[in-house]
């Protein structure tokens, strides 16, 4: 059987617009990662991918450019017990119980970037069941002990949808003053 390539779709603003704060060539852990937008993305800035998800048709053309983990990470034991990455990357998935589990994949200086849908969602489509939305400041509890860089929650027009979204890290113990550039260093940022 031919591999089939890796798809290429757009990677969530929000990942791209956060990503400068994972560390160079880092391990990431993408999260349900479907057919791996993410995934392809992140491992062509040169990170370490790790793609976890149940469907193993999807992952299978990531091989060549990721770990490949198939599980059903809703109802099994957590198979990356003990590993930790310099970022979790979660769009358009909740499962509460997991959590806690993706916070503590944080490696120190680990950055988590999640998406996905919130409350009021249900008024413009799918998902509209609460089981699949948060709620309002639900990641920013979540999150809490880890340092927020971003966080945004409310309304996008194209497609209509309810999102809240967080980019925060788990700073290295004694970290003091550290500087976590809002935008991506580049030539227009002096660096």
């Amino acid at each position: 059987m031919a591999a089939r390539a890796v798809p290429m779709t757009a990677p969530s603003a929000w990942v791209t617009r956060w990503a400068h704060l994972i560390a160079p060539a880092g391990t990431v852990l993408d999260v349900a990662a479907g057919s791996g937008r993410h995934t392809a993305w992140l491992a062509a800035r040169g990170h370490a991918v790790a793609a976890i998800d149940r469907d193993a048709a999807a992952l299978a053309p990531l091989a060549a450019i990721a770990e490949v983990i198939v599980a059903d990470i809703e109802g099994t034991p957590w198979p990356l017990a003990g590993r930790r990455f310099d970022a979790v990357v979660v769009t358009n998935y909740l499962w509460r119980p997991l959590l806690p589990t993706l916070k503590a994949s944080l490696a120190p200086g680990g950055v988590l970037l999640y998406e996905t849908f919130a409350a009021g969602n249900e008024s413009v489509g799918r998902p509209a069941r609460s089981d699949f939305l948060l709620a309002r400041a639900e990641l920013l509890d979540a999150a809490a002990g880890l340092r927020i860089v971003a966080y945004e929650d409310g309304f996008l027009s194209s497609p209509e949808r309810f999102v809240e979204r967080i980019a925060a890290i788990r700073e290295p113990p004694g970290a003091a003053a550290v500087r976590y550039p809002l935008a991506e260093p580049g030539p227009a940022s002096g660096r």
